[in-house]
């Protein structure tokens, strides 16, 4: 599990603890990090496989959401009610997340979903919503690992294809980060170096 600022860090968390409260009933954080990624891993090939691209919006996100961690979190695809933080990057209020996530998928909408548009272009819009979406960091738990998700079936929407493992996990964070503090150069390389 990410590492969060939270306001009310045991919100939805067993008490004196910061696991969250969860489906299996695991209250070691090692072991629900470990289950997480096994389920997450699963169900993220299989919603990659199944997922058909249509009728795409914030409902079609929060539906990908609960795809991978409905196993483990009644919550799953819900947005969070809590505001949180990572690393110094203050992530979107949780009060304004409704509103602004379906403003992201209309804009996208308009644009065809980023289809047909030469590679300029493109890099530089998907760079940019990816960075709009990190930034809105709309649930409680896996923002990453779904958009993520959202990401790949969106590019191969496109007509292209991205490969993430081709990139490391850390890396991408590095990039998320300067992204967040204005620099979205190193974002925009590292999407490059995994599409095809």
């Amino acid at each position: 599990m990410a590492v969060y600022r939270i306001d009310g860090c045991q919100w939805n968390c067993y008490p004196d603890t910061t696991v969250l409260i969860n489906r299996l009933g695991i209250t070691d954080q090692n072991e629900l990090d470990t289950v997480e990624k096994q389920i997450t891993l699963l169900r993220g090939i299989q919603a990659e496989q199944e997922t058909e691209f249509a009728n795409v919006d914030l409902e079609f996100y929060k539906k990908l959401h609960r795809l991978l961690f409905g196993d483990l979190y009644d919550w799953a695809g819900c947005l969070r009610t809590i505001n949180i933080s990572k690393k110094g990057t203050v992530f979107c209020d949780h009060s304004e997340l409704e509103t602004i996530g379906i403003k992201k998928f209309e804009r996208l909408e308009k644009m065809d979903f980023l289809c047909g548009l030469p590679d300029e272009i493109f890099f530089s819009e998907l760079t940019e919503l990816y960075h709009e979406l990190n930034m809105l960091h709309p649930f409680r738990e896996g923002n990453g690992r779904t958009l993520r998700l959202f990401i790949t079936l969106l590019v191969r929407n496109t007509g292209r294809d991205i490969d993430f493992a081709k990139c490391g996990s850390d890396m991408l964070m590095i990039a998320t980060v300067k992204a967040a503090d204005g620099d979205i150069t190193l974002l925009r390389d590292v999407l490059s170096g995994i599409i095809s």
